[in-house]
Protein backbone atom coordinates (compact mmCIF):
# COMPACT_ATOMS: atom_id res chain seq x y z
CA UNK A 1 0.00 0.00 0.00
CA UNK A 2 1.46 3.31 -1.06
CA UNK A 3 2.63 5.50 1.77
CA UNK A 4 2.55 2.60 4.24
CA UNK A 5 5.36 1.02 6.22
CA UNK A 6 5.61 -2.57 4.99
CA UNK A 7 8.29 -5.23 4.84
CA UNK A 8 10.42 -5.66 1.72
CA UNK A 9 10.75 -9.18 0.29
CA UNK A 10 10.30 -11.80 2.97
CA UNK A 11 13.50 -12.75 4.74
CA UNK A 12 13.29 -16.22 6.22
CA UNK A 13 16.43 -15.89 8.27
CA UNK A 14 16.42 -12.20 9.00
CA UNK A 15 20.14 -12.09 9.73
CA UNK A 16 21.69 -8.97 8.24
CA UNK A 17 24.60 -6.77 9.21
CA UNK A 18 24.56 -3.36 10.79
CA UNK A 19 26.02 -2.08 7.52
CA UNK A 20 22.62 -2.64 5.88
CA UNK A 21 20.88 -0.50 8.46
CA UNK A 22 23.55 2.16 8.02
CA UNK A 23 22.86 2.20 4.28
CA UNK A 24 19.15 2.68 4.92
CA UNK A 25 19.76 5.43 7.46
CA UNK A 26 22.08 7.22 5.04
CA UNK A 27 19.36 7.21 2.39
CA UNK A 28 18.35 10.86 1.91
CA UNK A 29 14.66 9.94 1.83
CA UNK A 30 14.96 8.26 5.23
CA UNK A 31 16.67 11.36 6.61
CA UNK A 32 13.90 13.54 5.22
CA UNK A 33 11.16 11.38 6.73
CA UNK A 34 12.70 11.55 10.19
CA UNK A 35 13.31 15.28 9.75
CA UNK A 36 9.56 15.69 9.20
CA UNK A 37 9.05 14.15 12.64
CA UNK A 38 11.95 15.60 14.60
CA UNK A 39 13.11 18.68 12.74
CA UNK A 40 16.70 19.55 13.58
CA UNK A 41 16.88 16.66 16.06
CA UNK A 42 16.54 14.06 13.28
CA UNK A 43 20.25 13.65 12.52
CA UNK A 44 21.11 13.11 16.17
CA UNK A 45 18.26 10.64 16.59
CA UNK A 46 19.35 8.54 13.59
CA UNK A 47 22.92 8.56 14.88
CA UNK A 48 21.63 7.37 18.25
CA UNK A 49 19.66 4.59 16.53
CA UNK A 50 22.76 3.43 14.68
CA UNK A 51 24.92 3.65 17.83
CA UNK A 52 22.33 1.66 19.77
CA UNK A 53 22.42 -1.03 17.09
CA UNK A 54 26.21 -1.07 16.90
CA UNK A 55 26.36 -1.54 20.66
CA UNK A 56 24.13 -4.62 20.64
CA UNK A 57 25.31 -7.70 18.73
CA UNK A 58 21.86 -9.30 18.65
CA UNK A 59 20.27 -6.08 17.42
CA UNK A 60 22.84 -5.97 14.61
CA UNK A 61 21.40 -9.29 13.43
CA UNK A 62 17.79 -8.07 13.50
CA UNK A 63 15.91 -7.30 10.32
CA UNK A 64 16.93 -3.71 9.55
CA UNK A 65 13.41 -2.68 8.55
CA UNK A 66 12.14 -3.68 11.99
CA UNK A 67 14.87 -1.57 13.62
CA UNK A 68 13.88 1.44 11.53
CA UNK A 69 10.18 0.94 12.33
CA UNK A 70 10.88 0.78 16.05
CA UNK A 71 12.96 3.92 15.68
CA UNK A 72 10.14 5.59 13.77
CA UNK A 73 7.74 4.96 16.66
CA UNK A 74 10.23 6.40 19.16
CA UNK A 75 10.57 9.44 16.90
CA UNK A 76 6.80 9.78 16.66
CA UNK A 77 6.62 9.82 20.47
CA UNK A 78 9.70 12.09 20.60
CA UNK A 79 11.46 9.80 23.07
CA UNK A 80 15.23 9.13 23.03
CA UNK A 81 16.29 5.51 22.48
CA UNK A 82 19.63 5.66 24.26
CA UNK A 83 19.31 2.67 26.64
CA UNK A 84 21.29 4.55 29.28
CA UNK A 85 18.48 7.14 29.56
CA UNK A 86 15.67 4.64 30.13
CA UNK A 87 12.89 6.36 28.17
CA UNK A 88 12.54 3.91 25.26
CA UNK A 89 14.39 0.92 23.90
CA UNK A 90 14.87 -0.99 20.65
CA UNK A 91 15.21 -4.61 21.73
CA UNK A 92 16.07 -7.68 19.60
CA UNK A 93 13.60 -10.54 19.72
CA UNK A 94 14.55 -13.90 18.24
CA UNK A 95 11.91 -16.51 17.51
CA UNK A 96 11.49 -19.75 15.56
CA UNK A 97 8.79 -20.64 13.06
CA UNK A 98 8.01 -23.28 10.45
CA UNK A 99 8.10 -22.28 6.81
CA UNK A 100 5.73 -23.73 4.22
CA UNK A 101 8.12 -26.62 3.68
CA UNK A 102 7.87 -27.66 7.30
CA UNK A 103 11.41 -26.57 8.10
CA UNK A 104 12.23 -24.62 11.23
CA UNK A 105 13.57 -21.15 10.55
CA UNK A 106 14.79 -18.41 12.86
CA UNK A 107 13.82 -14.75 12.73
CA UNK A 108 15.28 -11.85 14.65
CA UNK A 109 13.17 -8.69 14.77
CA UNK A 110 13.47 -5.45 16.69
CA UNK A 111 10.83 -4.86 19.34
CA UNK A 112 9.91 -1.41 20.64
CA UNK A 113 9.77 -1.02 24.41
CA UNK A 114 8.97 1.93 26.62
CA UNK A 115 10.63 2.44 29.95
CA UNK A 116 8.74 3.75 32.97
CA UNK A 117 10.47 7.10 32.42
CA UNK A 118 8.91 7.21 28.96
CA UNK A 119 5.41 6.77 30.35
CA UNK A 120 6.04 9.49 32.94
CA UNK A 121 7.36 11.83 30.24
CA UNK A 122 4.27 11.32 28.06
CA UNK A 123 1.98 11.87 31.06
CA UNK A 124 3.74 15.12 31.97
CA UNK A 125 3.26 16.42 28.43
CA UNK A 126 -0.52 16.17 28.73
CA UNK A 127 -0.60 18.84 31.45
CA UNK A 128 -3.25 16.73 33.20
CA UNK A 129 -1.06 15.32 35.97
CA UNK A 130 -0.06 17.29 39.06
CA UNK A 131 1.97 14.38 40.47
CA UNK A 132 3.09 11.06 39.01
CA UNK A 133 5.67 8.60 40.27
CA UNK A 134 6.61 4.94 40.56
CA UNK A 135 8.98 3.44 43.10
CA UNK A 136 9.90 0.37 45.09
CA UNK A 137 9.42 -0.31 48.79
CA UNK A 138 11.94 -2.35 50.72
CA UNK A 139 11.41 -4.92 53.43
CA UNK A 140 9.96 -3.21 56.48
CA UNK A 141 8.62 -0.14 54.65
CA UNK A 142 5.26 -1.45 53.45
CA UNK A 143 2.50 -1.55 56.07
CA UNK A 144 -0.87 -1.98 54.34
CA UNK A 145 -2.98 -1.13 51.33
CA UNK A 146 -6.79 -0.96 51.21
CA UNK A 147 -7.94 -1.48 47.58
CA UNK A 148 -11.45 -0.28 48.44
CA UNK A 149 -10.51 3.12 49.86
CA UNK A 150 -7.21 3.24 47.95
CA UNK A 151 -5.33 4.05 51.16
CA UNK A 152 -1.66 3.15 51.32
CA UNK A 153 0.29 3.06 54.56
CA UNK A 154 4.07 2.88 54.58
CA UNK A 155 7.07 3.88 56.67
CA UNK A 156 10.19 4.81 54.74
CA UNK A 157 12.20 4.75 57.96
CA UNK A 158 11.19 1.13 58.56
CA UNK A 159 13.61 -0.37 56.03
CA UNK A 160 15.36 -3.42 57.47
CA UNK A 161 17.04 -4.84 54.35
CA UNK A 162 17.77 -4.17 50.67
CA UNK A 163 15.14 -6.71 49.61
CA UNK A 164 12.39 -5.11 47.50
CA UNK A 165 8.94 -6.31 48.54
CA UNK A 166 6.52 -4.01 46.67
CA UNK A 167 6.24 -1.68 43.69
CA UNK A 168 4.02 1.39 43.92
CA UNK A 169 2.70 3.60 41.11
CA UNK A 170 0.82 6.80 41.92
CA UNK A 171 -0.64 9.83 40.21
CA UNK A 172 -2.72 12.85 41.07
CA UNK A 173 -4.45 14.78 38.30
CA UNK A 174 -4.81 18.54 38.21
CA UNK A 175 -8.46 18.22 39.28
CA UNK A 176 -7.45 16.35 42.45
CA UNK A 177 -8.19 12.74 41.46
CA UNK A 178 -5.51 10.39 42.76
CA UNK A 179 -4.91 6.68 42.42
CA UNK A 180 -2.41 4.01 43.48
CA UNK A 181 -1.41 0.70 41.98
CA UNK A 182 0.26 -1.53 44.55
CA UNK A 183 1.82 -4.86 43.57
CA UNK A 184 4.05 -7.12 45.60
CA UNK A 185 7.25 -8.30 43.95
CA UNK A 186 5.75 -11.77 43.66
CA UNK A 187 2.60 -10.38 42.00
CA UNK A 188 4.76 -8.59 39.44
CA UNK A 189 6.72 -11.78 38.85
CA UNK A 190 3.54 -13.80 38.30
CA UNK A 191 2.21 -11.13 35.93
CA UNK A 192 5.43 -11.30 33.92
CA UNK A 193 5.32 -15.10 33.74
CA UNK A 194 1.75 -14.92 32.47
CA UNK A 195 2.28 -12.29 29.80
CA UNK A 196 5.88 -12.84 28.65
CA UNK A 197 7.04 -16.03 26.95
CA UNK A 198 10.67 -15.04 27.44
CA UNK A 199 10.41 -14.21 31.14
CA UNK A 200 12.70 -17.06 32.20
CA UNK A 201 15.26 -16.56 29.44
CA UNK A 202 18.54 -15.16 30.72
CA UNK A 203 18.61 -12.56 27.94
CA UNK A 204 15.10 -11.23 28.61
CA UNK A 205 14.65 -7.73 30.02
CA UNK A 206 12.85 -9.28 32.98
CA UNK A 207 16.04 -11.12 33.93
CA UNK A 208 18.55 -8.41 33.07
CA UNK A 209 16.60 -5.42 34.43
CA UNK A 210 13.75 -6.69 36.60
CA UNK A 211 13.43 -3.51 38.67
CA UNK A 212 12.85 -1.21 35.69
CA UNK A 213 10.45 -3.67 34.04
CA UNK A 214 8.51 -4.00 37.30
CA UNK A 215 8.18 -0.22 37.66
CA UNK A 216 7.05 0.09 34.04
CA UNK A 217 4.47 -2.66 34.56
CA UNK A 218 2.79 -1.21 37.65
CA UNK A 219 2.74 2.29 36.14
CA UNK A 220 1.46 1.12 32.76
CA UNK A 221 -1.35 -0.86 34.39
CA UNK A 222 -2.32 2.12 36.54
CA UNK A 223 -2.43 4.53 33.61
CA UNK A 224 -4.29 2.13 31.33
CA UNK A 225 -7.05 1.62 33.91
CA UNK A 226 -7.40 5.03 35.53
CA UNK A 227 -5.21 7.57 33.76
CA UNK A 228 -6.11 10.41 31.42
CA UNK A 229 -4.67 9.15 28.15
CA UNK A 230 -3.62 11.51 25.40
CA UNK A 231 -3.30 10.23 21.82
CA UNK A 232 0.43 9.81 22.46
CA UNK A 233 -0.22 7.79 25.60
CA UNK A 234 -2.76 5.58 23.84
CA UNK A 235 -0.18 4.92 21.13
CA UNK A 236 2.42 4.15 23.78
CA UNK A 237 0.13 1.61 25.44
CA UNK A 238 -0.37 -0.09 22.08
CA UNK A 239 3.21 -0.20 20.79
CA UNK A 240 4.98 -1.11 24.04
CA UNK A 241 6.76 -4.46 23.74
CA UNK A 242 5.59 -4.96 20.16
CA UNK A 243 7.19 -5.52 16.79
CA UNK A 244 6.01 -2.66 14.59
CA UNK A 245 4.60 -4.16 11.40
CA UNK A 246 3.05 -1.16 9.70
CA UNK A 247 2.80 2.59 10.24
CA UNK A 248 0.17 4.35 8.17
CA UNK A 249 0.26 8.04 7.19
CA UNK A 250 -2.81 8.74 9.35
CA UNK A 251 -0.94 7.59 12.44
CA UNK A 252 -2.51 4.13 12.73
CA UNK A 253 -0.01 1.48 13.77
CA UNK A 254 -0.18 -2.26 13.16
CA UNK A 255 1.76 -4.29 15.70
CA UNK A 256 2.52 -7.88 16.62
CA UNK A 257 3.02 -8.91 20.24
CA UNK A 258 5.55 -11.63 19.57
CA UNK A 259 6.34 -12.12 23.27
CA UNK A 260 2.72 -12.74 24.25
CA UNK A 261 1.86 -16.33 25.22
CA UNK A 262 -1.34 -15.93 23.18
CA UNK A 263 0.74 -15.35 20.07
CA UNK A 264 1.43 -18.54 18.15
CA UNK A 265 4.20 -16.93 16.15
CA UNK A 266 6.72 -19.51 17.33
CA UNK A 267 4.98 -22.03 15.06
CA UNK A 268 3.66 -20.08 12.11
CA UNK A 269 3.51 -20.92 8.45
CA UNK A 270 5.28 -18.42 6.22
CA UNK A 271 5.86 -18.40 2.49
CA UNK A 272 9.42 -19.15 1.53
CA UNK A 273 10.96 -17.71 -1.59
CA UNK A 274 13.14 -19.89 -3.80
CA UNK A 275 16.12 -18.01 -2.45
CA UNK A 276 15.70 -18.14 1.32
CA UNK A 277 18.21 -15.44 2.16
CA UNK A 278 18.59 -11.98 0.72
CA UNK A 279 22.01 -10.43 0.58
CA UNK A 280 22.57 -7.06 2.22
CA UNK A 281 22.69 -5.45 -1.21
CA UNK A 282 19.35 -6.98 -2.19
CA UNK A 283 17.75 -5.74 1.03
CA UNK A 284 18.99 -2.21 0.42
CA UNK A 285 17.84 -2.32 -3.20
CA UNK A 286 14.36 -3.46 -2.18
CA UNK A 287 14.14 -0.95 0.65
CA UNK A 288 11.87 1.99 -0.13
CA UNK A 289 12.14 4.68 2.50
CA UNK A 290 8.95 6.20 1.11
CA UNK A 291 7.25 3.28 2.87
CA UNK A 292 8.39 4.46 6.29
CA UNK A 293 5.28 6.61 6.81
Amino acid sequence: MAGTLTNPKKQTKGIVGAATLKSMINDERTKNKFKELLGNKAAGFLTSLLNTTNGNKQLQEAEPQSVLKAGAIAATLDLPIDPNLGFAYVVPYKRKYKDNRGNWQEKNEAQFQLGYKGFIQLAIRTGQYKKINVTELYEGQFESYDPITDELKYNLDGKISDEVTHYIAYFQTTNGFEKYNVMSKEEVREHAKKFSKTFLKSSSSWQTNFDSMAKKTVLKLLLSKFGILSIEMQTAQKVDQAVIKEVEPNGNVEVEYVDSPDNASDIVEEETADNDTQSDNEIVENFNSEDLF
